[in-house]
């Protein structure tokens, strides 16, 4: 190391990189220097060479990197319930089959496991954070910490029994403890989830306002998932489920709402989104298997709405793999607005991190690739036959790429996946215990 080198843990060159901010923007030949869990510079591979000498050096031709790929809506451990019911529309698909089945199923172990096996699929696919709606949140944090992968634990809050909590008060008292006790960790935070509108009544949501209020927590919360839902609540309360919420004071600067499915929205429910710090997360292919309805993206993003994706469970979609749910998106967002220009690749792109982010609160630690941020990267092979020849890496990427594609993935700098396999968890572990789960839930169904 010469006298003018600065020892850093990562350097990370690779041929293309796309920071997402600028939008658009594409390098070519650049070098992303990491240390301590930070991105500490992003320069030209020539230049990174002389300046830096690194612990660990990586030079990955014909890949891209990329801020890491951010889930904003999900049910992790319901991936032990992949295929379990499908072909079924959402009150029937929920009622009849699958909350017996969490009835029947969900415990702290079901959650651990099937945690852990999301997790798993999301770090294969490109994903550096997620968030998770889901019973036992405790666990499900446990398993993310163990894991290193950024999350947000939104706890469930409803008005009936569930496995977790027995009424509301008891749901939000384990939820404030479990936020209180994750308030400092790097990688994990912790939220409230009212179930739905139709499964959370007044009381309780007034209750979640005032403690997301005081202690600065998220909420989140399927809301406006289907036309159904907001034709019953019409007709049992005369007002729609969102005026109901800003009735609530829950849509409001100082309440940090994020919005889940959002397929059936007038222009009244657009403009009181407008005026909140309300944020929507679109999941669309689960929307599209459920026959939920279509989230209007693109008219949200131009009333300057924040919007991010999600997959929602795997119960639902069935997989987890946000550069398929990128791909969706773009393509449904045309075909709602009847524009071939809406949902252009880079908002595709933008919405899978960047929105992300803020729509999560983050945004001051990931979802670009900027100095001073966490060193959430993954590194996608651009050499595959399906990504060739190329004209714009952005709609490659959008458009044909696959998550097979995924090489590398790095969170806080810490290496989770190299040339395509798992650097800590076990694949193999993972497959057996799926498939032990399944073989007891077959054979009492």
């Amino acid at each position: 190391m010469s006298k003018q080198q600065k020892p850093i843990d990562t350097l990370i060159c690779a041929s293309w990189t796309i920071p997402v901010t600028p939008r658009g923007e594409v390098f070519e030949d650049f070098a992303i220097a990491v240390h301590q869990g930070r991105i500490v510079d992003l320069l030209p591979e020539s230049e990174a060479l002389q300046r830096y000498q690194p612990d660990s050096h990586y030079t990955l031709e014909n890949h891209a990197l990329l801020p890491g790929l951010i889930n904003a809506h999900g049910h992790a451990s319901m991936s032990l319930f992949r295929g379990l019911a499908d072909d079924l529309p959402l009150m029937e698909w929920l009622n009849d089959h699958i909350w017996p089945a969490e009835a029947r199923w969900v415990n702290e172990a079901f959650v651990a496991d099937g945690s852990k096996l999301a997790i798993a699929e999301m770090i294969r696919s490109g994903t550096t954070c997620f968030s998770d709606m889901y019973f036992f949140p405790e666990v499900a944090a446990r398993v993310a910490q163990e894991c290193g992968i950024r999350a947000q634990l939104v706890c469930p809050v409803l008005d009936f029994p569930t496995v977790w909590a027995s009424k509301p008060e008891e749901y939000l008292e384990k939820s404030l403890k479990l936020a209180i006790e994750y308030a400092e960790h790097p990688l994990i935070n912790v939220g409230l989830g009212p179930h739905a509108p139709y499964t959370v009544s007044d009381k309780p949501l007034i209750n979640i306002r005032d403690i997301a209020s005081e202690y600065d927590i998220p909420v989140q919360i399927h809301l406006h998932e289907t036309q159904q839902e907001v034709d019953e609540a019409l007709s049992k309360d005369q007002q729609r489920p969102l005026s109901r919420l800003a009735g609530l004071g829950l849509l409001s600067d100082d309440i940090h709402l994020q919005c889940v499915h959002m397929t059936a929205l007038n222009e009244e429910d657009i403009a009181q989104l407008k005026g909140s710090a309300a944020s929507v997360v679109h999941c669309p292919e689960s929307n599209l298997k459920l026959a939920s309805g279509f989230c209007p993206v693109q008219t949200l993003l131009d009333k300057g709405i924040t919007v991010a994706l999600g997959t929602d469970g795997a119960a639902s979609n069935n997989d987890l793999d946000m550069i398929g749910e990128m791909r969706t998106a773009a393509l449904l967002g045309k075909a709602v607005a009847q524009d071939a220009s809406a949902l252009s690749a880079p908002t595709a792109l933008e919405m899978a991190t960047l929105g992300g982010a803020r729509a999560l609160g983050i945004d001051d630690q990931c979802g670009t690739l900027e100095i001073g941020k966490s060193a959430d990267i993954i590194a996608v092979d651009m050499a595959r036959l399906n990504t060739l020849p190329s004209y714009d890496l952005i709609s490659d990427i959008v458009y044909s790429l696959s998550s097979s594609q995924v090489a590398y993935n790095w969170i806080a700098g810490e290496l989770k996946l190299e040339k395509g396999q798992l650097t800590e968890l076990d694949e193999h572990a993972l497959r057996e215990n799926a498939i032990s789960w399944s073989e007891k839930i077959k054979a009492n169904k």
